[in-house]
C-alpha cells in the first residue's frame, strides 16, 4: 500500500481518511461540527491531529465524517497505535484540539458549507 491519504466511503453516507484500512480505532475522539464538506474536514483535521501527535510512536491516524441526526456531521478522530493502549495525555490532546475555538474556526472556514 503507497503511502498517500485515502478518502473512502464508509458505506453509510459518510467518509474515512486514513492511509491504512480498515481503520482500528485504540484512540477515538469524537466531536460535533455543522453540515460542511466532508473531505475538506477531514483534511484540515486530519493535518492538524497529525501536527499535533506526529511524534506518538505506531500512531496511524484517522478521521472519520459521517452525518449526524441534526443536519450536522459526526467527527471521530484518532486511528490505531502500535502501543498496548493511547496514554491518557495522547487523548486529552486530541481531545483539547478538537474543542479548540481557534482550531474548529479556521476548519470550517476551509471546509465551507455543503451545498
Amino acid at each position: 500500500m503507497g503511502k498517500s491519504w485515502r478518502y473512502e466511503s464508509d458505506g453509510k453516507g459518510g467518509l474515512i481518511c486514513a492511509r491504512h484500512t480498515p481503520v482500528r480505532w485504540d484512540l477515538a475522539i469524537a466531536a460535533s461540527f455543522p453540515n460542511l464538506r466532508p473531505k475538506p474536514l477531514a483534511r484540515a483535521i486530519r493535518q492538524d491531529m497529525w501536527r499535533l501527535l506526529r511524534n506518538t510512536r505506531g500512531l496511524r491516524p484517522a478521521v472519520a465524517v459521517a452525518p449526524a441526526p441534526d443536519g450536522g456531521l459526526a467527527v471521530t478522530a484518532g486511528g490505531s497505535l502500535d502501543a498496548a493502549a493511547p496514554s491518557a495525555h495522547c487523548a486529552q490532546k486530541l481531545e483539547t484540539l478538537l474543542a479548540s475555538p481557534r482550531h474548529r474556526a479556521r476548519w470550517i472556514a476551509y471546509a465551507g458549507h455543503a451545498p
